[in-house]
């Protein structure tokens, strides 16, 4: 502990060597660059198994973070995303909160037809019916893209 202006702290202080958890994961996946399919899959099934505990130790997690990283690395780079489209994401929520296109026009004070438009590719959002969208489905803004 140390005194500072008065109050007292406590450093929390890092093992200065990982603990043997840590090098045993280590051996099980080494923390390189993950370059085919087969290590990805891998990789997934460890993370899964780390993720599946809720007594990791702080080197595990470090792990875990690390082994992430580079997993997303290379799923961005062999896998990419493509944006969703407003009409996608739209279709989504309304489904995963189990709404009608009815409800989600009262609610938001945007007419049916827009909301089907939209829906069917007609039409894109206006960032005004982004902003109304969003608060019903407490999501965030930029789910939806505004579409050129």
């Amino acid at each position: 502990m140390a005194r500072a202006g008065g109050t007292i702290t406590t450093r929390i202080q890092r093992s200065p060597r990982p603990r043997a958890t840590y090098f045993e994961l280590v051996k099980r996946f080494p923390l390189r660059p993950i370059r085919s399919e087969r290590e990805l899959e891998r990789a997934i099934e460890i993370i899964d198994s780390l993720i599946d505990r809720d007594d990791l130790d702080p080197d595990e997690k470090d792990y875990l973070e690390v082994l992430g990283d580079l997993t997303e690395r290379y799923e961005d780079e062999k896998h990419p995303l493509r944006p969703a489209r407003d009409s996608e994401m739209l279709a989504f929520l309304i489904e995963q909160k189990q709404v009608s296109q009815s409800a989600v026009a009262r609610a938001t004070e945007i007419a049916v037809s827009t909301i089907s438009e939209v829906l069917s590719g007609k039409r894109i959002l206006r960032w005004e019916q982004i902003a109304r969208l969003a608060r019903f489905f407490h999501v965030d803004p930029g789910v939806f893209a505004l579409e050129a």
